[in-house]
């Protein structure tokens, strides 16, 4: 069978982070989305998504597909289900579709003729961008749980003081030396070639992916994933970086979620809770509106390739979008578009020529080359996003 995970309804509420990939590549627990169900799969996947990120995300056809709606994250229950669909066989959620079997996978499915399977268990679905966060403690105890089934860990090294160490678990390479591993409230993963560098104190549920450093002296309260080849320190909570970003000094990052390719600048501070104690509300793309999250605790969103300077400060509930760059004094506006560059004092248009510049010595750092493909997908997110830029 031929799987494809498609974006479904949610799509929108999820920019800025879905401007540039499928919701199916959103990291969240210790994986993507995607890396879940091809875990569970066994197999690969591919993608039905937005035309401009069909080129960095193609979609296969063949005779017999079976497209997954991508905010829904797999349990074993689920998969079963899905491995065995059969023709005009759809599986629901709450009148919403999980999974159907379909010939033709890029026309339009009229369910009417479909036999209904509603799945009556639990499930996580990243529904909102704070989702990504407020759901990763969940995510990230099922990932750790199915990554390490009938593993050993990697030997820690005696330097560090371990509390809980039976919930503590290092793949081949990765190395921690005297630091505080506290794993009391969720597991603490450590990823191949990872590193947590001497002086830390870290509380779990965290993920360190792939390649991943903590630097010396960071402070990190779970649940928080730092994606593949992410470079961190100073005070982090409950925040999801996906992965070649860098909050790499002191500074505290906290109910967050950071792109790709971000650099946050040293003594940058987002704040995760208002004076008032009030519910945050939210920039929703969806909607072109601020929303309530129903969360008092809410601190920064920031897309892909965007960066802050030195001293940065971000207030309660702040939306940043791809490609911007922050750095004069005070709290800049809680919506920046994307392709903007500024602060408090004023934004203007951060030009495409300058912006792909920069995303080129950055990411040749990482040995990952800035090609047309991601010229291209990024010059769309441009046009896309003229209507919010009002300079």
């Amino acid at each position: 069978m031929n799987y494809i995970l498609f974006d479904g309804p949610v799509r929108n509420n999820l920019l800025p982070f879905t401007f540039t990939r499928p919701v199916a590549d959103i990291r969240i627990g210790i994986m993507t989305i995607r890396e879940k169900w091809e875990r569970f799969l066994n197999g690969r996947t591919t993608t039905k998504t937005e035309e401009y990120l069909s080129e960095k995300y193609p979609i296969k056809v063949a005779s017999e597909n079976v497209l997954i709606n991508a905010s829904f994250l797999p349990k074993k229950a689920l998969v079963d289900l899905v491995q065995n669909l059969q023709e005009n066989e759809a599986i629901f959620k709450n009148g919403e579709v999980i999974a159907f079997y379909v010939k033709n996978p890029t026309t339009e499915t009229d369910f009417k003729g479909y036999k209904r399977i509603e799945f009556e268990w639990e499930l996580l679905q990243v529904v909102h961008t704070w989702d990504i966060f407020s759901k990763n403690g969940q995510a990230l105890q099922e990932d750790f749980d199915l990554i390490t089934a009938g593993r050993e860990s990697a030997p820690i090294s005696n330097t560090n003081r371990l509390i809980c160490p039976e919930k503590i678990f290092l793949e081949e390479g990765a190395t921690v030396e005297h630091s505080i591993l506290n794993a009391t409230d969720g597991p603490i993963y450590l990823g191949k070639n990872s590193q947590v560098w001497e002086g830390n104190l870290i509380r779990g549920a965290f993920a360190l992916c792939d390649h991943g450093v903590v630097k010396m002296g960071a402070k990190i309260y779970g649940p928080t994933t730092i994606g593949p080849y992410g470079k961190v320190c100073g005070e982090i909570s409950n925040s999801v970086i996906f992965g070649y970003s860098s909050k790499g000094h002191e500074g505290y990052l906290g109910n967050a979620v950071l792109g790709e390719w971000c650099n946050i600048g040293a003594d940058s501070n987002n704040s995760n809770l208002k004076n008032n104690y009030a519910k945050v509300r939210l920039w929703n793309y969806a909607t072109e509106r601020f929303e309530q999250t129903g969360l008092q605790f809410c601190g920064l969103m920031m897309g892909d390739h965007s960066k802050t300077a030195i001293n940065t400060m971000f207030n309660t509930g702040t939306v940043i979008g791809v490609n911007c760059n922050i750095y004069v004094p005070g709290f800049p506006r809680n919506f920046v578009p994307s392709f903007s560059w500024g602060g408090a004092s004023g934004f203007s248009t951060y030009p495409t020529n300058k912006a792909f510049e920069a995303a080129k010595v950055m990411m040749a750092r990482r040995g990952v080359a800035f090609d047309e493909v991601e010229a291209r997908i990024l010059q769309h997110v441009f046009e896309l996003t003229k209507q919010w830029r009002k300079y």
